[in-house]
């Protein structure tokens, strides 16, 4: 048996052992490992810190180092976003639909446990928690497979939740880490189709798109993050740069983090060099003009197409002056990754047409893309950001963890 046969065994196990796991007891346990997460503190930072020695000795960008660090504050944090599963209403057994029909069939539709799910991630380390923590309350078992830099936190994080569970009386095998991080341990994963129910990939473009290139088992796509900002004519110019600087430079490593910045051509004059001036007060970035802005900008690279395209995950942001708002739907929608876009204008009709038109998860009026955050959306942690178009789009909470089944009862019907 090999070795994701044989975390996939046991998972498979462990879900079948969740079936009729309480509300009660599942919001118990979920409160329990809230309580030793902030306990263990000290050795979850100290298994941390050979993950950021070994990134620093790896030459890994101060953006991408700050994806991975965990600070009492961050523990908390992840902590947080436990209990506030807990405090959510439980989906699971919730009827969707109920009716009887014409054969006299009482039927009832209720939501359930999808069974197994495997997440394969990168860099953040509360991802692990965060996706225990969804699965378990929606009585899903759930294998997680980190990135190579994330080990050592991953496996601290996973042991002490696993021993919170063995302490809670339950199978510690509802998580499980896949401790060997090569890709021919992942690419088993992904055809695991005897074992794993669905698999979500959290990570970068090229992280996604080997899953779904390589995956038998079913994917919801999540995470990759190119997102706009469009700052209309009939803009507050004053909240514009309060919510670009802070959609940019506020945590520029994550996927809800602006990327490309389109400027309406009758206020990009006046707009830009305020920009440019405002946002060095904060961090310095990296402008990609096209030829309208570069001609605005002190200082500017012209940019290519594939600039227009790139989730950049750093402070450099693309920039593209229009002529409409019906210009900017439409170069939106050309370069979108389907996640997170935002308009700022004071007209209510252009900004209800943006919302309509843009093909996107989220879509804002003036407000920061930061704001696409399960634990924000009320979700409590989430498991993912999907981008697509399937049961799950935007931050997936716990319904995006559930299936339904239809439960039928006659009274001697045949047909």
């Amino acid at each position: 048996m090999t070795y994701i046969e044989t975390l996939g065994q046991a998972a498979k196990q462990a879900s079948q052992e969740l079936i009729n796991l309480s509300t009660a007891e599942k919001n118990s346990l979920l409160r329990l490992i809230a309580k030793r997460l902030v306990s263990e503190t000290a050795f979850i930072i100290a298994e941390n810190a050979k993950d950021i020695t070994n990134a620093k000795e790896n030459g890994i960008s101060d953006i991408m180092i700050d994806r991975l660090f965990l600070s009492a504050e961050r523990i908390e944090g992840i902590a947080e976003g436990v209990r506030q599963v807990a405090d959510l209403q439980d989906p699971i057994g919730q009827v969707v639909r109920g009716y009887t029909n014409l054969d006299g069939l009482n039927i009832v539709q209720k939501r359930v446990p999808i069974g197994v799910v495997a997440m394969i991630f990168e860099s953040r380390p509360n991802v692990s928690v965060d996706a225990f923590s969804l699965a378990f309350k929606t009585n899903n078992a759930i294998i997680l497979r980190g990135g190579r830099d994330a080990l050592n936190s991953n496996k601290a994080l996973v042991a002490v939740v696993r021993q919170a569970l063995s302490d809670g009386g339950l199978n510690p095998n509802i998580v499980q880490l896949v401790e060997d991080t090569s890709h021919e341990i992942a690419e088993e994963l992904m055809q695991a189709t005897d074992y794993v129910d669905l698999l979500i990939p959290r990570g970068g473009a090229r992280l996604i798109q080997t899953v779904k290139e390589k995956s038998k088992v079913p994917v919801i796509e999540t995470g990759v993050g190119n997102c706009h900002i469009y700052v209309d004519e009939a803009a507050d110019l004053d909240m514009a740069l309060k919510i670009v600087i802070n959609a940019k430079t506020s945590r520029p490593s994550v996927c809800n983090a602006a990327e490309s910045l389109v400027v309406h051509e009758k206020i990009a004059e006046l707009f830009l060099p305020k920009l440019e001036a405002a946002i060095a007060e904060v961090h310095p970035v990296e402008f990609r003009a096209d030829e309208a802005a570069l001609a605005i900008f002190k200082k500017a690279k012209l940019a290519k197409e594939e600039d227009f395209a790139t989730e950049f995950l750093d402070y450099i942001l693309s920039v593209k002056v229009v002529s409409s708002a019906d210009e900017a739907i439409k170069w939106i929608n050309r370069y979108t990754t389907h996640h997170s876009e935002a308009i700022i204008t004071q007209d209510i009709t252009k900004a209800q047409r943006f919302q309509d038109l843009v093909d996107a998860a989220a879509v804002y009026v003036n407000a920061s893309t930061r704001f696409t955050d399960g634990f924000v959306f009320g979700l409590g942690a989430e498991i993912g950001i999907s981008t697509q178009k399937m049961h799950a789009r935007g931050p997936m909470g716990l319904e995006a963890l559930t299936s339904t089944k239809y439960y039928i009862n006659g009274d001697g019907q045949i047909r």
